[in-house]
């Protein structure tokens, strides 16, 4: 996995001020504490930097960390992925609510006749327009979703760190697998094949605990 600038300078500082708190780090490279959150789970998931409670964090310096890392990076987003719900963008708010509860999911993803993507609708946007007193039985899914392209998207093949990284960057919940297909009139079209979410990240992070003698 190649680091950006901004987690090598993360690194160097850890390495040369260890142990050291997010808020010195966040004051020393120049950004919020909130902006640099997304780079320290990254390192601290990749087994560069290790987050000490109460202490900050120190620089992990083990012979294994280039297996390790090796590892990790070989993860790729099939090898996490799981089944995503579908909705159309016809469907009531309500009847996608109660899709979404009986489903157990945090987003709808919306698509067309044809399986393709179009929007994806999560609990943030149902408690937007429920608590704003619209006729949720009145109201289509189409009204309240987030259309393309205006969704992140990622392919079967991305690395399950860079997955990980883009679900807290943009502080989602859900990320869809999608292929690219052409249709009739041989417009390029997103077709969904998978989602990684938060739960698929955090049986991830379990699975690299419970096999760790084995890396």
């Amino acid at each position: 996995m190649k680091l950006t600038p901004r987690q090598e300078e993360i690194i160097k500082l850890v390495k040369e001020k260890q142990p050291i708190t997010s808020e010195e780090l966040a004051s020393k490279v120049g950004v919020t504490r909130a902006a640099l959150r997304p780079d320290l789970a990254i390192l601290t998931m990749i087994g560069v930097l290790d987050a000490r409670p109460k202490v900050g964090y120190i620089y992990v310096d083990k012979p294994s960390q280039g297996i390790v890392n090796d590892y990790i990076s070989g993860i790729k987003v099939h090898d996490i992925m799981s089944k995503p719900s579908f909705v159309k963008e016809d469907v009531t708010v309500y009847d996608a609510i109660v899709l979404l509860f009986l489903n157990d999911v945090g987003t709808l993803f919306v698509v067309d006749d044809e399986q393709h993507l179009i929007g994806a609708v999560s609990r943030k946007d149902f408690l937007k327009i429920a608590m704003g007193g619209t006729d949720i039985h009145r109201v289509p899914v189409g009204i309240i979703m987030t259309r393309m392209p205006n969704i992140v998207t990622v392919n079967e093949n991305d690395s399950a760190v860079d997955v990980a990284k883009k679900i807290m960057t943009h502080e989602i919940d859900s990320i869809p697998v999608v292929e690219r297909v052409s249709s009739t009139d041989d417009k390029e079209q997103l077709k969904i094949i998978g989602k990684v979410s938060k739960t698929n990240i955090t049986r991830l992070f379990l699975k690299l605990s419970n096999n760790k003698n084995n890396i």
